[in-house]
């Protein structure tokens, strides 16, 4: 996002936080709520260009949105979205992009509070994994042609009491609500939402073998070291890079595998 839309959602976030900070709000109904209003605003495209018209008043988008919203959601997920709406979008196509960052953020904050976002974390990283080695999985997923309903039943199959609630929620809405978006880019972006929970950063590591308790623990000092800031870190085993470890953080790439030595030597001969 850019511009008026960027500090719209800084404040929309800011807000969020504030209320999120009391236990009193149920971040469950806050996360379905906000993201049944995101699904709204996606289907109701002139509903969503009057909230976001620019011409309008604030105040007169907030009302609208209010007596639409009043009675079907919450009093604390109404605040939010009357808020935003009051905000300034440079598109508004920004507005329930916004929603749904804060509808995932939500259920994060469930986590969070039951102590397993470390968990949820890692298994939506898992996950990943299995979608990128099961083409048929994937294809079942991202059917356009599937009804959305033989999704979810496959989803609950797939995860149910194998996974925590909270990730088996947010994959489904995923994949229900793709809202053009790729399943791959999608869990990426959840990975890294998770992450910012703590205001973390998050290291894909690949290596031969399994990493010991030991070998992640000093590898996430490291990192931490390195960038300032807590590592998480997400596990990867893959025997084509030999020995050593590969560790992807964003786009960079510290490359330490025996595979990439290999390829430098033989480079080197080449030249």
């Amino acid at each position: 996002m850019n511009g008026a839309s960027r500090e719209a959602l800084a404040s929309a976030r800011e807000r969020f936080n504030a209320l999120t900070d009391s236990t009193s709000v149920d971040a469950a109904t806050l996360a379905e709520e906000l993201a049944a209003v995101t699904a709204l605003l996606d289907r109701e495209v002139s509903l969503r260009r009057v909230l976001t018209d620019p011409a309008q008043p604030g105040e007169a988008r907030a009302e609208l949105a209010g007596r639409l919203l009043g009675g079907q959601v919450g009093g604390s997920t109404l605040d939010l979205v009357t808020g935003m709406v009051r905000a300034r979008w440079s598109r508004s196509r920004d507005l329930p992009d916004a929603l749904e960052e804060l509808a995932y953020s939500a259920d994060l904050v469930a986590a969070q509070r039951d102590g397993r976002l470390d968990d949820v974390e890692d298994e939506l990283f898992r996950f990943g994994r299995i979608i990128a080695g099961s083409g048929e999985l994937r294809r079942a997923l991202t059917d356009r042609n599937a009804a959305v309903s033989a999704k979810t039943d496959l989803l609950r199959t797939l995860l149910g009491g194998r996974a925590n609630p909270v990730t088996e929620r947010l994959v489904i809405r995923l994949v229900a609500q793709p809202r053009g978006r790729s399943l791959e880019a999608g869990l990426d972006a959840l990975s890294k939402l998770a992450a910012a929970r703590r205001d973390r950063m998050v290291a894909v590591v690949t290596s031969a073998v399994p990493l010991s308790d030991g070998q992640r623990q000093r590898l996430g000092a490291a990192l931490a070291k390195l960038y300032g800031r807590q590592i998480h870190l997400n596990l990867d085993v893959d025997p084509a890079v030999l020995g050593g470890v590969q560790v992807r953080i964003g786009d960079e790439v510290i490359n330490g595998t025996i595979a990439e030595r290999l390829d430098e030597a033989g480079r080197r001969m080449a030249g």
